[in-house]
């Protein structure tokens, strides 16, 4: 069962009685409020450099890949379990032949990643307080449980969401689970956030709607496709642009 961490305020959010609005708003964390996954890549490509002396860089990252997918399953999302994967693929690529001094760099990376400073995007605090005044906010994110709790306090935005759920999967069951602790139903509740295959694609399916939210780097494991033109999603260039999206998908609702 996923881990769940609920922070309670008073939203001063208005009563909606038009019942066409969406009176919740679920943000994603990572690469839609503060940088993530640039923080990733970069230390990939250390790695990669720490093992060059056995293998080439592609045949690192197709490896590393692949050892992550297997180790969802086991491990989960963030750095503690990304850092278990680069062990296990320095291990495996080099033929056990790594020794206990690249294999604690390795672990410093890991550390390095875990401690990096949370970096908000670009328009993120007054658009996530803008929203907080019109709609009931929850930030739905995954990942390690202790270091998705260090982000989100230090983000300095945890006073704007009514609840705060870190979950070990974004899925059909997971969004159900969390709308049913909020009272609301599926139509009345819009995400934001960047992946398309854990913030848009669950919701859609449910019945409700979804604001894509690009970032310039997405990691290959949240690659999907998502049908163009569908009536219950919209797409933004940025953050900023998100309230005037939330608009137009009610006024559509409206008018349909």
């Amino acid at each position: 069962m996923p881990t769940v961490v609920t922070l309670h305020r008073e939203t001063g959010a208005r009563a909606y009685t038009r019942p066409m609005d969406f009176t919740v708003i679920g943000v994603d964390g990572d690469d839609t409020l503060w940088h993530s996954e640039g923080h990733f890549v970069l230390t990939e490509q250390r790695f990669t450099e720490l093992l060059a002396p056995w293998v080439d860089a592609e045949t690192v990252h197709a490896t590393l890949l692949d050892t992550e997918r297997r180790n969802l399953t086991h491990f989960g999302y963030g750095v503690k379990g990304f850092t278990l994967s680069m062990i296990e693929t320095a291990l495996q690529l080099t033929g056990h032949r790594i020794d206990g001094v690249h294999v604690e760099r390795i672990i410093d990376l890991g550390k390095e990643l875990l401690s990096h400073p949370v970096e908000l995007l670009d328009g993120v605090a007054e658009t996530i307080e803008a929203l907080s005044r019109r709609h009931r906010l929850v930030l739905v994110t995954k990942g390690d449980l202790f270091h998705q709790e260090s982000k989100v306090a230090a983000s300095g935005l945890a006073d704007l969401f009514e609840r705060i759920e870190i979950v070990a999967e974004k899925d059909v069951a997971t969004y159900t689970r969390v709308l049913a602790r909020m009272g609301v139903a599926p139509a009345a509740f819009c995400m934001v956030g960047n992946s398309v295959k854990s913030d848009i694609l669950p919701v859609l399916e449910i019945g409700g709607a979804g604001i894509h939210v690009p970032y310039h780097v997405t990691w290959a494991l949240e690659h999907a496709e998502v049908e163009l033109g569908h009536p219950r999603m919209a797409g933004v260039a940025g953050i900023r642009q998100v309230p005037e999206a939330i608009t137009a998908l009610e006024s559509a609702r409206w008018a349909a």
